[in-house]
């Protein structure tokens, strides 16, 4: 569902964070700046504001439980993917869902376990020739699919791989990735 932006937006922002429960101090302080930042006209707006939202998700498969990560040419690091919202667009599962299908072609991707928010981290981008350095508040969620096999890579650039939870966490860079795989191996480990 595309929405319109603007300042009635921001309460469905404002009320996924409030429902979300940081884990530890770099989690807290992402919260409440990411807090604060829900209250602004433009959160979305990456052409103004040098921290803006972004929505990504980790990629599931639970029956074997495996992750798909992919390379990001800009970070020049193995990540989720996700990315900003498309104008008008200012629902973060939807946004995460949008990406989720353009970067590996699955379109079974569903919440899961549920539609809650895993994980949320403000990490910096370095500059680029077309934008100054910035930040992303980057709301993060899980997402399943059946069909594992089906994924396929944007561009040959951004190649796509299926990792154990363990492989991720050695393939990627970032810490804050990192923190987002624990979340989800706790919840792909039978209890």
């Amino acid at each position: 569902m595309v929405t319109t932006g603007g300042p009635s937006q921001s309460p469905d922002l404002a009320r996924l964070l409030d429902g979300h429960r940081p884990q530890g101090p770099a989690e807290t302080a992402d919260h409440e700046r990411a807090r604060r930042l829900a209250d602004t006209a433009d959160a979305w707006d990456r052409a103004t504001l040098p921290l803006h939202f972004t929505a990504s998700a980790l990629i599931v498969h639970p029956p074997t439980r495996r992750v798909l990560l992919r390379w990001h040419v800009r970070q020049q690091a193995w990540l989720q993917v996700g990315g900003h919202g498309d104008p008008g667009e200012t629902l973060p599962l939807d946004i995460a869902l949008r990406e989720g299908r353009e970067e590996t072609g699955l379109t079974d991707l569903t919440p899961w376990p549920d539609a809650a928010l895993v994980h949320l981290a403000v990490v910096p981008v370095p500059a680029s020739p077309v934008e100054p350095a910035h930040e992303h508040a980057d709301l993060r969620f899980l997402l399943a699919t059946a069909t594992p096999d089906l994924a396929r890579p944007e561009n040959p650039a951004s190649p796509l791989e299926w990792l154990t939870v363990e492989e991720a966490r050695q393939r990627t860079t970032e810490d804050n990735l990192r923190e987002t795989l624990d979340r989800a191996a706790r919840l792909l480990t039978p209890a």
